[in-house]
């Protein structure tokens, strides 16, 4: 296990698209545990593979109670209600925006054991699901606030020298 770097606004990586995974292997379950452990090191409730350098369509949320959930190949399926609410990224540490989402989505996948899961969430668990997913299509969640709050957001993260 290993804490991974996070790439930060700025890394090109980061607006990429991610590959789907066409095959389980020991790499891609190390991946998914440094992802973990990487999340929760860093106080995140989400991380996706393109956050550490990884183009390959795999998320870890926090589920709450069940704790981690990865999600490999995740595609949101069904969504429903709308909800605006305060928003961060682990890519943009200390930056906060208020983001239009799902209240709640189902989402498809295969779980770390190559199993089709099907999961329906709502609230902050169906935010970070989306927020990550979005991470896989190169979609940063300042991508999806107003123009004007976008600028003031990103160039206040450049003063800070992140």
């Amino acid at each position: 296990m290993a804490i991974l770097e996070i790439k930060k606004y700025g890394d090109p990586v980061l607006r990429e698209k991610s590959q789907a995974v066409e095959q389980i292997t020991p790499e891609i379950l190390s991946l998914i545990t440094d992802m973990i452990e990487t999340m929760y090191f860093a106080s995140g409730i989400g991380l996706a593979a393109p956050q550490v350098g990884v183009l390959k369509r795999i998320i870890v949320v926090e589920g709450e109670e069940e704790g981690a959930i990865a999600l490999i190949n995740p595609k949101i399926v069904k969504q429903e209600g709308k909800v605006i609410a305060e928003e961060g990224c682990l890519s943009f540490p200390d930056l906060y925006a208020e983001v239009q989402r799902f209240l709640r989505v189902t989402v498809k996948a295969l779980d770390p054991q190559g199993k089709e899961v099907e999961i329906t969430r709502e609230n902050l668990v169906a935010r970070a699901l989306q927020h990550e997913i979005d991470h896989l299509e190169g979609i940063l969640f300042v991508d999806k606030i107003g123009r004007a709050k976008r600028q003031m957001l990103l160039e206040k993260w450049s003063k800070t020298g992140k």
